[in-house]
């Protein structure tokens, strides 16, 4: 019984609202590098399954942008940073973004930021949040 409702299900729905692409809106904003990895290696399984993914980094995870970021301990198992972890999403495709807060709160500008990390612009981040089909996590 419970798969004929699925199969009545799946054709009522029909293909294309299941072929819609779910986006994944990752914000970080521990100090814990293994926090910080956790989120970035779940952003980095959706960018393998062609998902697009936006994050966001707040507070102490922002420093993991910083062209200056004291380098972190490698996370076992594949021993890399946060900061790769971070780089390999953004070589992925990405949208990698500081919290608006951020910079002017720590005294820096847009150019102490790693290649492909731009402040975040609260309308946008808002509007993203806002789409349907938006899964978020934070760490």
């Amino acid at each position: 019984m419970m798969k004929k409702t699925l199969a009545l299900c799946l054709a009522l729905i029909g293909p294309a609202a299941l072929a819609q692409s779910t986006e994944l809106f990752v914000s970080i904003s521990s100090p814990h590098a293994m926090a910080q990895g956790a989120g970035l290696v779940l952003a980095g399984q959706a960018l393998a399954q062609k998902a697009p993914v936006r994050i966001l980094l707040c507070d102490a995870a922002g420093d993991i942008a910083l062209q200056a970021a004291v380098p972190a301990a490698p996370l076992k198992p594949r021993n890399v940073t946060p900061q790769q972890l971070l780089q390999a999403a953004i070589q992925g495709g990405a949208k990698v973004e500081v919290c608006a807060l951020y910079l002017p709160n720590k005294g820096l500008q847009p150019t102490d930021l790693i290649s492909g990390v731009a402040p975040a612009k609260p309308a946008e981040v808002a509007a993203t949040l806002l789409k349907p089909g938006v899964q978020t996590l934070s760490f």
